[in-house]
């Protein structure tokens, strides 16, 4: 077939498709009715010859003609993109944009005060949509452009740009007047001290429920939370001991109410990394607003 012989918004939808591995999510991404979607990869379908995708578990199948294709499409609309943006401009004084982040509820805790203080200084206009998003639909969703970035631990998440922030390590915390401290006389350095505990985990960050079974301390779990806000309050009224990363327990220590045992638990250092979709890359916005993020956490 010649090119002149198809419509070219074809090879777009083809693109998203393949790349969310959904008809539904490529007809939200490209604001098409689902009905749009299906009548124009049948049409496709027809003018190559080839059924393209095939229905699978979790999702759409490619066939090998449309893994070819893709890799011939995606690199063809990304260098239409990257030119059609590379004289373009953003101004963050006056942008009123929405930048919508993968944050857990740490994350937040974390890094949105911070964040807030340092737009209302360098782009006052500009609006914030945090939310967590299943680690499996990450990849689908910055592709997608429904999120902008994912900020986290996130070692699941692959095929993303992704650069690192930090690295930290997951402690215990304690009450400040805890009986172990003062059975110990504040040097509590010894895991098999842990044993003494009793602990509140949060469900949602499996890393910490990881640490306390390879530790064999399931036992000891004497409360699973939701959400991890509630954490310090809990701790600060119990004997409870919660493991988390190290970096926010000694902001906690450090008013005086808590205590952070000084001892490496095991696999527990970890890497924060901000991800984002080579997609969007090139786009001016896009781009202030990665290299603002990565200078405000490296900060």
């Amino acid at each position: 077939m010649h090119i002149n012989d198809l419509d070219l918004n074809l090879l777009r939808l083809f693109e998203a498709v393949y790349r969310l591995r959904n008809v539904s999510r490529a007809a939200e991404a490209l604001d098409l009715s689902q009905p749009a979607a299906s009548q124009g990869l049948t049409r496709l379908r027809l003018a190559i010859g080839d059924a393209l995708f095939a229905r699978a578990p979790g999702g759409m199948r490619p066939t090998p003609r449309a893994d070819r294709l893709a890799s011939v499409v995606q690199m063809a609309i990304a260098a239409i993109e990257e030119e059609l943006n590379q004289d373009a401009t953003f101004d963050p004084l006056r942008s009123q944009m929405t930048l919508r982040l993968h944050l857990s509820d740490i994350g937040e805790a974390r890094l949105l005060p911070e964040l807030m203080a340092a737009l209302h200084r360098d782009a006052p206009g500009v609006r914030v949509q945090s939310s967590p998003v299943p680690h499996d639909e990450i990849v689908g969703r910055l592709d997608a452009g429904t999120i902008d970035f994912a900020l986290g631990f996130l070692p699941s998440v692959r095929g993303t740009r992704r650069i690192e922030l930090l690295r930290d390590r997951y402690a215990v915390l304690l009450r400040a007047g805890h009986p172990l401290i003062a059975l110990r006389k504040g040097h509590v350095r010894a895991l098999r001290d842990l044993q003494r505990l009793e602990y509140v985990a949060v469900r949602s960050h499996s890393e910490t429920l990881r640490i306390l079974q390879q530790l064999e301390l399931e036992e000891r779990l004497k409360l699973t939370s939701a959400h991890f806000l509630a954490l310090p309050a809990i701790v600060k009224r119990t004997d409870l001991g919660v493991v988390m990363p190290y970096d926010i327990a000694r902001t906690f220590a450090a008013g005086g109410d808590y205590a952070v045992l000084e001892m490496r638990l095991p696999q527990s250092e970890f890497t924060v990394s901000l991800h984002w979709s080579k997609r969007f890359e090139p786009d001016p916005a896009h781009r202030w607003m990665r290299e603002f993020l990565v200078r405000l956490l490296k900060e």
